[in-house]
């Protein structure tokens, strides 16, 4: 409770007084601290780094509705996405299992089938049993269709989001670099037209069609590697398609019809509870904002992109202000994975770049294990029980499935969510600890525990070529103090051998386990 007040009867009590403790009651139950949310919103941001938002250091780009979040909310500083690319990370969130425990979690082709296992609770399916309506605005990303299947976007579309747990859907497949380029609406393509049957292939090209290589000259964005297939809207994807042009997308319009539709589904559920996933899109490749964005920040479509994410972020926000629903709901917003420059196309978010630094003062970025990988932008608002601030916390996305199954008053069956941990006191501001530690992910795995984080060997290359990432990856095991080295930069396993052999086999043994949740 933010007020409690005590009353003391007496044999003088009159009826003017009972009217005065009448008034006293509702006006403490007025500011009373609510059990759960009237509705929970979740913005997850696509490749946005931790120092891409002016909240988190950036000064080249302007981000005032995030800015304004941050400052009426909670500000992680040691938040975590599990992994350093889309689909695992997407994967845990809603299925509180780390995706490293699962073969098929990589990032997905656009016909790949459904990852999601149908016989667990999800986030969504868990608000959904606790009586939010549920909705999944954006980018989905985890597979369409059942194992076996050959998906036919003429018809309807399943299992996805509805089987999942989501009311309402509103996605792109995978992403917008690759095909299908349509947008479906519970379970069927937006505006198709059944006489121009839409076809896609992730293996060969459908004869007579364009393509990135054979039209290169004439495409509007130019590509740097890969992204030379199917062309749509004058630029490069991956995968092939032919037909269901009425049904393609406009780059340049993804970001307003997407908030479009998280609008309405505000407005027409804004008188009962309603759980939203807005899931954007803007930052990730191809990245074409709309002409009102272009050129605001000098730095290109990457960072053009940026302010045209904050500005979706600002009419959420603004709905929910609209229709009276800002002082209780849950608002996060956070990011799927780490920065990435040139991740496919010449838009020239290198050379444009000058001081502004994606990842603040870490290291790495998208495909890596080191810091900028997985350290994210996390922020928490909920006016009616949340003070605002900073916490050092240390919070993991795949938490997010059993903290509100605990917070709507939800069971998890021993099968359901097996690695996530109810942190509702941490992501509420009530305590300044989280988890104990986080896993990190990108192939191989990472352990940050406290101060100090490990980094297991790997083989692999130490770079990602085609966006010249640092991977982490080395023959050696990597040991850093975070608190006195953020970015990465000594090595101390060789003066601390006991330390990295400990963490090396929790390490080992949190994989080996199969769950790290408690029954």
């Amino acid at each position: 409770m933010k007020s409690r007040s005590v009353f003391i009867l007496t044999p003088m009590f009159t009826w003017r007084g009972l009217l005065l403790l009448g008034a006293g009651l509702l006006c403490s139950e007025a500011v009373a601290e609510p059990s759960r949310p009237r509705a929970i919103v979740i913005i997850y941001a696509d490749d946005i780094g931790y120092g891409d938002l002016g909240a988190y250091g950036a000064h080249r780009v302007k981000t005032p509705h995030v800015d304004r979040l941050a400052r009426e909310g909670l500000r992680f500083t040691s938040a975590y996405a599990t992994s350093a690319t889309c689909t695992p990370s997407r994967f845990a969130l809603m299925s509180g299992e780390y995706p490293w425990r699962r073969a098929g979690t990589g990032i997905l082709p656009g016909d790949a089938p459904l990852i999601v296992d149908l016989d667990r609770a999800t986030l969504p399916s868990v608000l959904r049993s606790a009586g939010y309506s549920t909705a999944i605005v954006g980018k989905w990303h985890l597979g369409l269709g059942a194992h076996g299947q050959t998906l036919d976007w003429n018809e309807p579309v399943a299992p996805g989001p509805r089987e999942v747990g989501f009311d309402y859907s509103f996605i792109m497949a995978a992403t917008a670099d690759r095909v299908p380029c349509v947008y479906l609406e519970n379970q069927r393509v937006v505006g198709l037209d059944p006489r121009d049957r839409l076809r896609t292939s992730y293996a060969d090209p459908f004869p007579g069609e364009p393509t990135g290589v054979s039209i290169r000259s004439q495409l509007k964005l130019d590509w740097s590697h890969g992204h030379n297939q199917a062309v749509v809207n004058g630029i490069g994807r991956i995968g092939y398609h032919t037909g269901g042009r009425a049904a393609q997308w406009i780059d340049e319009d993804m970001a307003d019809t997407f908030t479009a539709r998280a609008l309405q589904f505000i407005e027409r559920e804004r008188a009962r509870p309603f759980f939203l996933f807005f899931a954007a899109h803007d930052i990730h490749v191809p990245r074409v904002p709309h002409p009102r964005f272009a050129g605001q920040t000098g730095m290109g479509a990457r960072g053009d992109a940026i302010v045209q994410f904050d500005w979706a972020v600002g009419e959420i926000l603004a709905a929910l202000e609209r229709h009276g629903l800002t002082r209780d709901t849950v608002v996060i917003l956070t990011s799927d994975n780490g920065p990435v420059r040139d991740d496919g196309y010449k838009d020239r978010a290198v050379e444009l770049l000058g001081d502004h630094r994606p990842a603040g003062p870490l290291r790495g970025g998208k495909n890596s294990r080191f810091e900028g990988g997985t350290r994210v932008p996390f922020i928490v608002r909920w006016p009616a029980r949340m003070r605002p601030g900073v916490s050092d916390a240390l919070v993991s996305q795949v938490d997010v499935v059993a903290t509100f199954a605990a917070l709507t008053g939800q069971k998890l069956t021993p099968r359901d969510a097996p690695d996530s941990l109810d942190v509702g006191s941490a992501l509420l501001g009530e305590s300044p600890v989280g988890r104990p530690y986080v896993i990190q992910h990108n192939g191989q795995l990472a352990l940050r525990e406290g101060r100090w984080k490990f980094i297991e060997t790997s083989s692999a290359s130490p770079f990602q070529e085609t966006t010249a990432t640092e991977t982490a990856n080395a023959p050696e095991p990597q040991l850093y103090d975070l608190e006195t080295d953020i970015g990465e930069t000594r090595n101390l396993a060789s003066a601390q051998p006991e330390r990295a052999q400990a963490m090396a086999e929790k390490l080992d043994a949190m994989r080996r386990a199969g769950r790290t949740r408690t029954p």
